[in-house]
């Protein structure tokens, strides 16, 4: 193991999975989901690991930063898969999370006899029989406190780099979510293709 990353050894000998999500409640950009795998044998996580929201931002970077390092050694799988503004207006917030989950689950080829650890009331496909959905478990799980990291951390990399196509709606500050400073963008100059319809109705159409 390379000698520069700060590691916590966690007593798991089986393959297990934790998964959580970001951007569940902003008007622009994708939802993005994220999983963590310990790889049988090789129960290690970076040091700090805890929920993504009590970390800062600087924080939850190196901690990424370790987990990624952690991957190329081959002692942990992470992905994060994302779900486009249309598929959320499509599907609705829900049916778009899961079916990122059930993409990311299928990319990592976890076994369906994998303990599947979710945060709150999320769920994988009926398959994974050893799934367990646990309230605040980004606080409770540092398997799933990773995935929340990895999710956040990627899904605010992709809403920077946006913002560079979209000028004037202040992403790279917001990350998309609802500040006074967007919907007052939205109102001035629009929705665009990266906002979710279905969030933004009222702020176009107001009652």
């Amino acid at each position: 193991m390379p000698k520069d990353l700060m590691i916590k050894k966690i007593k798991r000998s089986q393959v297990v999975a934790g998964i959580d999500e970001a951007g569940r409640g902003p008007l622009a950009g994708p939802v993005a989901v994220g999983i963590a795998v310990t790889v049988t044998g090789r129960g290690v996580l970076p040091r700090g690991v805890k929920d993504s929201k009590q970390l800062s931002e600087n924080k939850r970077q190196e901690i990424y930063r370790q987990a990624v390092k952690l991957q190329q050694a081959g002692y942990l799988k992470l992905t994060v898969c994302f779900t486009t503004p249309k598929m959320i207006d499509k599907w609705g917030i829900e049916k778009a999370v899961y079916r990122a989950i059930a993409r990311g689950l299928k990319k990592l080829d976890l076994p369906p006899n994998a303990t599947v650890l979710l945060d709150g009331r999320l769920q994988a496909p009926a398959r994974y029989v050893n799934q367990r959905s646990i309230i605040k478990g980004d606080r409770l799980e540092p398997l799933i406190s990773l995935a929340s990291i990895a999710a956040k951390v990627e899904r605010d990399r992709r809403m920077t780099r946006l913002a560079g196509n979209y000028p004037g709606y202040q992403l790279e500050k917001h990350k998309g979510y609802g500040t006074h400073a967007h919907r007052v963008a939205i109102q001035q100059k629009g929705l665009t293709d990266i906002h979710r319809h279905t969030f933004c109705q009222k702020l176009i159409d107001p009652v």
